[in-house]
């Protein structure tokens, strides 16, 4: 009985041994233990994913997720407290401030690309969208073809005006494209007439648009410039060790119905400051996405 008891022992110690030296060659994981802290990436303005009330206060659907992996990392250190520390990432700045190590998690609406994945990692997908484009309803555009020689405007730094850029010299329609700094200059421009349309993911232009005071003054495409594509929170790239960490922390979410209360929260209720609804079910792809999460390897 003595030898089964310090067995078990010594397999414990084994185990612990295991992980504490497997935490070792996590470069994120040495700095948020010896820190207390970890650093989150956000958005100033990407409601319903991640956004800055008025109170100052960082919320959103990402910004909730990342929170059930703080705590997921803080049990897995054995830490009584992690504390948060919030740093804002625009489209322009948030691999820079990723590769530098100034963010441990990015917590938005990046997607996630194989060209992407080469410099940075990602989480499982937590949600799915196309790239469209919004105009003003009194312009009746309907097509990328009825935006031939007029400008149009998308973030630097975004997969949107990638694809806006390629799809305007394949089709040769002589669009003039506007690049800003973040997607309210861009929406800013089609509010004001200087640009005929804001080419970025669908769920973002839907968000915006119920922001107006009048949202029937802008029409967003049905026409889509790319397929379904997968969000995920951004990752230090090689950071083998803390994405698998990370990544146990969303399946437990997606498994249970944590994830349908987050997501109604989110996307079928009114949301802070304004109540804002976007009354948006949860699609067919992205339950299988919940479902089954995969990691998409190059």
């Amino acid at each position: 009985m003595r030898k089964i008891a310090l067995s078990l022992l010594t397999l414990g110690s084994l185990l612990s041994w295991s992980t504490a030296s497997a935490d070792m060659t996590s470069v994120t994981l040495q700095s948020v233990s010896k820190t207390g802290k970890i650093r989150l990436g956000y958005r100033e303005a990407e409601p319903p994913f991640s956004y800055q009330l008025p109170s100052g206060e960082v919320v959103g659907f990402s910004i909730d997720l990342c929170k059930r992996v703080v705590d997921h990392i803080r049990q897995h250190l054995k830490l009584e407290k992690l504390d948060i520390e919030y740093v804002m990432a625009t489209p322009a700045t948030r691999f820079i401030l990723m590769k530098t190590g100034n963010i441990d998690i990015e917590c938005a609406a990046t997607t996630n690309t194989a060209e992407r994945r080469k410099t940075v990692d990602f989480s499982y997908p937590n949600f799915m969208t196309a790239t469209q484009f919004v105009s003003r309803s009194d312009d009746h555009i309907s097509s990328m073809k009825d935006l031939t020689g007029r400008s149009v405007t998308s973030a630097s730094g975004t997969v949107n005006i990638d694809q806006l850029n390629q799809i305007n010299r394949q089709r040769k329609l002589n669009i003039a494209v506007i690049p800003t700094k973040n997607n309210e200059e861009s929406f800013d421009l089609v509010v004001s007439g200087r640009a005929s349309a804001f080419v970025m993911d669908g769920i973002l232009l839907a968000a915006m648009v119920a922001q107006t005071p009048d949202p029937s003054k802008y029409a967003l495409s049905e026409e889509t410039l790319s397929d379904p594509e997968p969000y995920g929170l951004m990752l230090r790239h090689g950071d083998t060790t803390f994405k698998t960490l990370v990544n146990e922390s969303l399946r437990e979410v997606f498994a249970g119905d944590d994830i349908k209360t987050l997501y109604g929260k989110w996307f079928t209720s009114p949301i802070p400051p304004s109540n804002m609804n976007l009354n948006l079910p949860m699609s067919a792809a992205l339950k299988k996405a919940y479902a089954s999460p995969v990691e998409f390897n190059d």
